[in-house]
């Protein structure tokens, strides 16, 4: 890509790309359907915290390859004994690493979108979930088919999917583990845009790249007021959203924003 300015590997499993304007897309490495492994886990883990610390990133891109945004976790991992089943403490691991990593990829304080190309499934569709926006191909596939396993999502999948698209068809999902296809996932509102199979990244970083120009402490008080709003009531959403409001007048980017309206009326402010 022409505006790329430095490509460095956070590790075999995740690459960091650092692009003009603040934009980092992290591409997972996990061979053909990017299996989530607890190791690949702990790297993007490793690569959310690093960005997350980095004042210059304004918006993160997620994806994986043509055929696989991330198939699920690796299911080998779930079963490492001879006699069957992995002990509870290494499935707590796994757990734990799943936990860890995406909410480091929620956390960013930055917008974030997962560019999702061919599947997404449990753990995959988890990552996408965890990501503010999600960008798909025209055959992308969306589920949770864990319930097949006889198990249940560990990674996100119960709670941000309901909270992403209604409790009432994330239990269909969920409890059918049943796939769907782009134009239903765009239906329900778990895809916001739909694009042909080789624009994916490049409508990913398109919006990523809009966001990156605007205001980035203004951006993320608003994300921490819908996320960490959303985790209460209304009452207190409204609470947190009146603090952080007095608080964004305490930033420069209110200092820029409104002094050019004043000056120039709206829309013409230039954010640092």
């Amino acid at each position: 890509m022409s505006d790329e300015i430095n490509q460095e590997s956070t590790s075999p499993l995740v690459f960091t790309e650092l692009h003009e304007g603040g934009v980092a897309v992290l591409t997972l490495n996990n061979g053909k359907v990017n299996p989530l492994s607890v190791e690949l886990l702990n790297e993007l883990q490793s690569a959310a915290a690093e960005l997350a610390e980095n004042d210059q990133i304004r918006a993160v891109v997620i994806t994986g390859n043509e055929r696989a945004f991330a198939a699920g976790a690796d299911i080998a991992q779930f079963a490492e004994s001879e006699s069957g089943l992995s002990s509870p403490e290494r499935i707590a691991q796994i757990g734990a690493a799943f936990l860890g990593a995406l909410n480091a990829v929620a956390g960013l304080p930055c917008p974030s979108i997962a560019a999702v190309s061919g599947v997404a499934l449990g753990g995959g569709c988890e990552l996408a979930l965890a990501c503010d926006f999600r960008v798909a191909g025209p055959k992308s596939r969306f589920g949770q088919p864990e319930i097949l396993l006889g198990i249940i999502p560990g990674g996100g999948g119960t709670q941000r999917l309901s909270r992403l698209v209604g409790s009432s068809v994330a239990k269909e999902l969920i409890f059918s583990g049943r796939m769907i296809q782009t134009e239903e996932a765009l239906r329900i509102g778990l895809v916001n845009k739909a694009v042909e199979a080789d624009q994916v990244l490049a409508e990913a970083m398109a919006m990523a790249q809009s966001f990156a120009s605007g205001p980035r402490h203004a951006l993320a008080l608003a994300k921490a007021a819908i996320d960490q709003g959303l985790e209460g009531s209304l009452e207190d959403g409204l609470l947190l959203e009146q603090a952080l409001f007095v608080k964004s007048f305490a930033t420069p980017d209110a200092a820029v924003g409104v002094k050019s309206f004043l000056s120039d009326g709206p829309g013409h402010a230039e954010f640092g």
